[in-house]
């Protein structure tokens, strides 16, 4: 019997290994492509790996545009926004979660309903009030409207509701007020959740591209999905620029991803068994 079992754990093994390498196979091609020369990706006939692998396109990406200014206002917009989700999501979670106060139940299914609006359809109105807040063509306008997640107050909610009210009412008679309370004690409890949620926010604030492409105008305050476009020419697309700047593009989101896997991965554990 355990001979039998260390057998099929070695083929259920070698078949992730596999699903894994063909999973990673496009973005080593990518990887690959932008070593490349753009004449042997429109030829097609180098094969995978590059003839005389060159830097020429990661070298055109720094010096034909200002990528390093784009890099910094994703980096600046994604971190705000991640941040100030994780706060909005714990503090409502934690107030539907171990609050009664009426009409509780009525707003809550408010907002749940707002994750089935298309952002399509607020388009035109989320436009429509950054222009007359006066924020277009300013990264606000990419901060503002993702301040508040409605998944993000979902899943804190369902975390936060397994945490025994005893404990609170002992951090309670110790003299803690609701907003320590939620800082010190609930907040460190549902850390792989936050975790979990910061990693997931902070993929989609980076990846953003419709939002951006609507209410930023000037060079300078393009994001980093934006530069895909900008690298794109009218006749012909040089694919190996484009290549080196989806690898630089995807870089920090590996690293999030490298520094959080294990908060990551029990968060995701853990939102499954909810």
């Amino acid at each position: 019997m355990p001979y039998k079992r260390k057998y099929w754990d070695g083929v259920l093994i070698a078949v992730l290994a596999i699903a894994a390498c063909i999973m990673l196979l496009p973005y080593a091609w990518m990887v690959l492509s932008s070593l490349k020369s753009n004449m042997e990706i429109v030829s097609g006939t180098g094969g995978l790996f590059p003839r005389q692998p060159s830097l020429e396109g990661y070298r055109t990406v720094f010096r034909d545009a200002p990528f390093v200014t784009w890099l910094f206002n994703s980096l600046a917009t994604s971190v705000i926004i991640t941040v100030m989700t994780l706060f909005t999501s714990s503090l409502a979670g934690y107030i539907f979660a171990k609050h009664r106060f009426k009409g509780k139940r009525l707003l809550f299914i408010l907002i749940l309903a707002t994750m089935m609006i298309p952002f399509q359809v607020i388009m035109i109105p989320t436009y429509l009030i950054t222009a007359e807040l006066g924020l277009v063509n300013h990264l606000m306008a990419i901060v503002l409207p993702n301040l508040v997640s409605s998944y993000g107050v979902f899943l804190a909610k369902q975390f936060i509701e397994e945490i025994p009210q005893e404990l609170l009412e002992a951090a309670r008679m110790d003299g803690a007020g609701e907003f320590r309370l939620m800082l010190r004690i609930v907040s460190p409890l549902i850390l792989p959740m936050l975790s979990a949620l910061g990693i997931f926010t902070f993929m989609n604030s980076w990846n953003n591209y419709l939002w951006p492409l609507i209410v930023l105008n000037d060079e300078s305050k393009m994001t980093v999905p934006l530069a895909l476009v900008y690298f794109n020419g009218t006749h012909m697309v040089n694919y190996n620029v484009v290549m080196s700047a989806a690898v630089l593009i995807t870089l920090p989101v590996i690293i999030v991803f490298l520094i959080f896997q294990k908060q990551f991965i029990k968060g995701l554990t853990m939102t499954g068994m909810k």
